[in-house]
This record gives structure tokens, sequence and C-alpha cells, in this order.
């Protein structure tokens, strides 16, 4: 049987033989005395190769192999407080699984030569810390989900309908016919809360967007909740809950992940609801107050936001933006006309908008006049209109970017760290 470095590191085995398998992450010699460090996916130790106390075998294997080879190790646990950890291995067998060639990833690389050999870089430390954490934020937005009764829905990837708006649609052919990658599940998942009430999406969305900034992917995970019966304000308290829940769950079980990505879980238990609340006329004033340029009427851009949030502790809220600027399918507000029933989630620290969601239009003769204000004839989008036509009760939903949520819960400089495979306006390989 082999053991799990993590299990070594937990000071319960000092003193037994135990048999190790992973590969080499670090390793230097010293006369007679090799000393490797040894990675696997839960933890890394120091293995210690005395000459006099291995075969020859054992010694040529540990004097030749390269970083990242893949090798088995048999040693006894010693406590050692100069190995990283804590913990060696004194080694009496290592076998080279296999040696391979020399690893070409070394100190002082090119984020783009990295991002070329991205299928080696996922190796890394802080890669695998990464996408431990994000395996772990996700798992805890699904708990919440469950817990309180939604049903995970899948939605088409492969489309006719236009969510977002036709400039930032993949066109594909489909057949001989036209159709597209989809931007959002959110349109089917409505037709869904009739027969399930509260239902949510996990799926990738694909976005057009030539943008070339620290927050954009062409292709990202979109978690997408649409719920029967909610008011937008039912739905930014269920989005303020959801994202607590877990941030304070992953800041309270994950400190080693957090400890290894060097952010503080303080910051993170300090995100507590009541989010922070901002209309969108006083959000435009105060972005110019703090320096920027904008005029009322216009969306906000990635500096505005940061202009925002970037002294904030908690994710900020913008409520009621112009109709004009936001999606077809979003309620006006009865109480300020020319507004919709809308937000933006904002990430402290200026990471900026990570969840947008509104109260739907549920009503056929006002989604009917919103349509062909927008351009869209009915006959575009037949199925999304019946919808309208039996049974319609008032509902809400909204989209959160697992990668934004990610970047900002672990404060990550970059959106494509959060992804094991970016794609971007200017990456597609590997």
């Amino acid at each position: 049987m082999y053991a799990e470095i993590s299990e070594i590191l937990k000071g319960k085995m000092e003193g037994k033989q135990v048999s190790i398998r992973g590969w080499i992450f670090r390793q230097r010699s010293s006369g007679n005395l090799n000393f490797l460090v040894i990675r696997d996916a839960t933890g890394r130790v120091q293995v210690a190769v005395k000459k006099d106390k291995v075969d020859e075998k054992s010694w040529k294997n540990a004097s030749e192999v390269y970083i990242e080879s893949s090798v088995t190790v048999v040693g006894e646990v010693k406590k050692d407080e100069r190995a990283p950890g804590g913990w060696e291995l004194q080694v009496s067998e290592f076998k080279t699984v296999y040696q391979g060639e020399p690893f070409p990833i070394s100190k002082d690389l090119s984020e783009e030569f990295l991002l070329d050999v991205r299928h080696l870089w996922l190796r890394s430390r802080k890669l695998a810390s990464i996408f431990k954490a994000r395996h772990h934020l996700v798992n805890y937005l699904r708990e919440y989900l469950d817990k309180e009764g939604f049903y995970e829905t899948p939605p088409p990837m492969i489309t006719k309908a236009e969510c977002e708006g036709g400039s930032t649609l993949f066109e594909i052919e489909y057949f001989g016919d036209k159709a597209f990658l989809s931007q959002s599940g959110q349109l089917y998942q409505e037709a869904l809360i009739f027969g399930l009430g509260k239902v949510y999406a996990f799926a990738p969305s694909f976005r057009a967007e030539k943008s070339r900034t620290i927050r954009h992917l062409a292709e990202y995970w979109h978690l997408e909740p649409e719920m029967a019966w909610y008011s937008q304000k039912d739905n930014m308290k269920l989005q303020e809950d959801l994202v607590e829940y877990a941030v304070q769950k992953f800041a309270k079980e994950h400190v080693d992940l957090l400890e290894e990505l060097e952010r503080d879980p303080k910051v993170l238990q300090k995100v507590k609801v009541p989010f922070l609340r901002m209309d969108y006329e006083d959000a435009v004033d105060k972005v110019n107050d703090l320096g920027g340029k904008m005029e009322q009427g216009e969306d906000f851009g990635t500096k505005d936001e940061a202009l925002l949030t970037k002294e904030l502790e908690k994710p900020l809220f913008i409520h009621n933006f112009p109709s004009k600027i936001k999606a077809f399918y979003m309620q006006d507000d009865p109480d300020k006309p020319g507004t919709v029933l809308a937000s933006d989630m904002l990430a402290p620290e200026g990471h900026g908008e990570m969840i947008g969601g509104s109260e739907r239009i549920w009503e056929l003769p006002v989604l009917e006049k919103k349509m062909k204000e927008f351009g869209l004839g009915p006959k575009q989008m037949a199925w999304y209109v019946d919808l309208r036509k039996y049974g319609s009760v008032p509902h809400s939903g909204f989209g959160m970017g697992i990668e934004r949520f990610v970047k900002w819960t672990l404060g990550l400089h970059h959106i494509r760290d959060t992804i094991p495979f970016p794609r971007t306006i200017t990456r597609v390989y590997p």
C-alpha cells in the first residue's frame, strides 16, 4: 500500500516504514547524500538518500532523476524541523518509474511561454492550489442551493436564442443551418421553473467579446439559478446569502490553501450579509467623484468598477440600471420609470462584477412590447414568448461567473489562472 504524503505530514506515522509515489519537485546533492522533495496531489515531503544505506540501483536512480520524473520511494518517517513540513523519509529503496526529459519550466520565464506550456505548468504549486480551491468553492455553492431546495438542470450549449446580444455570439454551422454557442442558459432555465420551482444550471458560456482585460474570458463557467415567485428583493437576498455561505465555509475549512496562495483568511471572514447597495445614478456620480469619467446612461467599465470597490471589504450591489442598457427580458421598476429591477454584484478590492441578476418580465403584453423596442420579432423567440401564455408567474434569477468569483475569493491578479485552459481573445492553445 502506498501512503499519501498528507498522511505523513499529519505526524501520525513517525518511525514507520512507508511507501510513497509521486514526482520530483526539487533535488540537491551533498557528496554521498541526495536530498529530494517528492510531491503528490496531497503534499510534499523531503526524502534523504544516503549512498551507504541503499543499493547501487537506488543510489543511481536518486542521482540521475530530473525534476518531474515519476518515482516510488520506501523509507522510514523521521521528524526533522529543517525539512519542508517538518518530516523526512530516510530512504531504503528508490525506484524511477519514468525519468523522461529535463523539465522545460524553470524560474523567470515569460507569461506567454508559461501559457504555451500550460499543460505542464498546471503541475505548479500555485495552480494546483487554485484548482483545489475552485473545486471546494463550487461544491459550497452547489451545497447551499441544494439546501435551499434547488434542482440542477442542464441547458443546451447549442442554441438559436440570443440572450445578451448578437455582437458577442460565436456562430457555428449546424447541419446547414446557423446556430450559436450559448451565452447563457437563463432563458432555458426559465422554462424549467414551471415544473420544478427553483432550478440552477452549472455550465460553460461563450462570449465573443474582444476584451483584453484581466477579468474577461471567451469561455467561462456560469452558475445560473432561476426561481418562480421570487421578486428582485428576494433574488438579491439569495445572492448575498449564497456568496456569504461559500466564502465563510471556505475560509474556515481551507486555511492551508489560502496560506499557500498568500490570501489572508481574515479578509474573507469580513464578508458578511447584508452587502452594500447603491443606486445606479449614485454609483455613476461616485465614479466621477473618485476620478473616473462617466455619463449617466453609460454602463460601467472595468476601471469604473475597480474605482467603486477597491477600498471595500465586502461586495456591492448596484441596482436600478437604465432600461436601455440592460437586456430585453428585465422587468421595469414601477417605482422608478426608465430603470429595471436588476442589479450587478461587484466584488470588493477592485475585482468588479461577478453576478448579474434581475426580475424577469412575466406578462405577455409587456414582454412583446419590450422585444419590439429591442428590435426582436416574436418569431425569433416564439418558444420563450410561449412561456408567458400559459400560467406565467413573477420570477427572478441571476448568473454568477465562477472564474470571477474564484479570482476575488483567492485574491488573484488575472482571471486566466482560475481555469485550467483559459480561452481569451488571443489564445485557444493548448
